[in-house]
């Protein structure tokens, strides 16, 4: 909350009627203000930059980059209000995690009653599990179509396709493609669990190798393996990884 004692809040919602209609709402909150109205997700994060706003009411299903998307992408991450139509994942994920969220339509009594508890629970309230809710959020058996790199103000949005490999960096991801090298803070285990297990393989402790760049498997030394990329790129293959080549090619 600001010194101001104001409640600072940012509307993102692709569609302009229910912006209008939070706008009026919001109108009837005192101690609410209304600092930025993002129609789209790129829109969102740059306003959570900028203002650095209290409250975040964040519509689920968007174009361009889903709620779920923009919440990967925020650090800080300020106090969420989900706002959503049906979706039988997200309303399960929200349950679980204890995050409010706001089934459309809503009521003016039901958004009044959602900003009430962030303003009790804005002292002690704990941090958002963002990782765990994306988690429990995405269908089963869905992979990732695309991976989201936020750099600076810039956001890249890398199809999966496109993807060479990935090398575990400490507490983040090296994210290839091509000649290009992106940097994501991201567990190297977590993103495993999101890739396409027949498509991606863990080849080494630190590296996860898209199948369709390897051109062979080279042995160097005693129980010691390369993976030579079509480009000519050799990544070290463990014993473990070998096994798991071998059960694809």
């Amino acid at each position: 909350m600001s010194d101001s004692g104001q409640l600072s809040l940012v509307i993102v919602d692709d569609e302009a009627p229910a912006r209008a209609l939070l706008r009026e709402y919001l109108a009837a909150e005192t101690d609410v203000e209304l600092v930025a109205e993002c129609e789209n997700g790129f829109e969102a994060v740059k306003a959570v930059a900028d203002h650095r706003p209290d409250v975040l009411l964040l519509d689920v299903q968007m174009p361009k980059l889903s709620g779920f998307e923009v919440l990967e992408l925020l650090d800080p991450c300020p106090a969420v209000i989900f706002t959503t139509a049906h979706d039988d994942y997200a309303l399960a994920a929200f349950e679980v995690h204890a995050v409010d969220y706001l089934l459309k339509p809503f009521s003016r009594e039901r958004l009044a009653e959602a900003l009430q508890r962030v303003r009790e629970n804005r002292a002690s309230r704990p941090p958002l599990p963002r990782a765990e809710l994306v988690d429990a959020a995405r269908p089963a058996g869905a992979h990732l179509s695309r991976i989201l790199v936020r750099s600076g103000s810039r956001i890249h949005v890398i199809a999966i396709d496109d993807v060479d490999f990935v090398e575990a960096r400490d507490d983040r991801v090296r994210i290839r493609v091509g000649a290009e090298e992106h940097d994501k803070t991201e567990k190297l285990g977590r993103l495993e669990t999101q890739l396409d297990p027949s498509r991606f393989v863990r080849i080494h402790r630190s590296y996860i190798l898209n199948l369709d760049r390897l051109a062979k498997v080279e042995l160097y030394a005693k129980d010691s393996r390369h993976a030579i990329l079509h480009d000519g790129r050799k990544l070290p293959v463990s014993r473990a990884g070998y096994a798991r080549l071998r059960e694809l090619l």
